[in-house]
């Protein structure tokens, strides 16, 4: 039996699987991670500040205009589609067998594949609330020519930001409680994408006690020792060609 065999007889054997995702899981879209070779943060080079540096709430706070020009030249991806895996994730779940996608990407393609229960750690690119007021705004409205450098409500005037989880800042406590209790009631996770070294949202996987562990993904993670199966192939067309075996069957 292959891996895809294999992956596709546990989702058949499961009723309560999820989905643990990172950044690997866009890949296939064409969004770039953040760490790899070809990584958002291996290619930004600037003369005074790190990439980590320029996606913190003090780089937000104190120098504005340069984090709205490296937000908006790094880390929005207008034309990206879902891939074969968010599709595929979004039909399981359709089939009642994916009760849940945990996510820490922010570019929302699980949502515009279909799927319903998503619950996004870092935040969300799509949604861009006022600082002042907390009125709501599209991504499109930070790109706005009328919007720059520095998009502003046109309510109260406050300084409107991307809704994600920046450096130095918590992740929202009724997701994460989600998140963890989604996990907890799994009798499947499938860990795909991620390289399990961002914390805390990488520290929600040891709440797991179900029976089986999947992990997909091209590296080496802390997760390893103790998964049922580890595919070392592309997430989407991995997931993609489960699934469809398992609607053959």
């Amino acid at each position: 039996m292959d891996r895809i065999d294999e992956l596709t007889q546990i989702l058949k054997d499961s009723k309560r699987v999820v989905f643990f995702g990172g950044a690997g899981m866009s890949t296939e879209s064409g969004i770039p991670d953040f760490r790899s070779a070809d990584g958002i943060f291996n290619q930004i080079l600037h003369r005074k500040f790190r990439p980590e540096e320029m996606a913190s709430h003090s780089f937000l706070v104190n120098y504005p205009e340069e984090f709205f020009e490296f937000y908006r030249n790094r880390m929005m991806f207008m034309n990206a589609e879902p891939n074969d895996g968010h599709r595929a994730l979004a039909k399981l779940e359709e089939m009642g067998i994916l009760r849940a996608v945990v996510t820490q990407n922010i570019d929302g393609l699980h949502q515009l594949a279909g799927s319903r229960t998503v619950y996004e750690l870092h935040g969300s690119s799509l949604r861009w609330p006022c600082m002042k007021c907390g009125k709501v705004y599209p991504m499109e409205f930070a790109l706005r020519e009328e919007n720059k450098p520095i998009p502003h409500c046109s309510d109260c005037g406050g300084v409107v930001r991307p809704g994600v989880v920046l450096y130095e800042e918590g992740l929202d406590d009724e997701v994460v409680e989600n998140a963890m209790r989604a996990i907890r009631e799994a009798d499947t996770l499938i860990v795909g994408g991620t390289s399990l070294v961002v914390y805390p949202a990488a520290g929600m996987i040891d709440y797991f006690r179900g029976r089986h562990l999947v992990l997909i993904n091209k590296s080496e993670t802390k997760a390893d020792a103790s998964a049922d199966l580890i595919i070392r192939e592309p997430i989407g067309k991995t997931l993609a060609a489960a699934v469809d075996n398992l609607m053959k069957n």
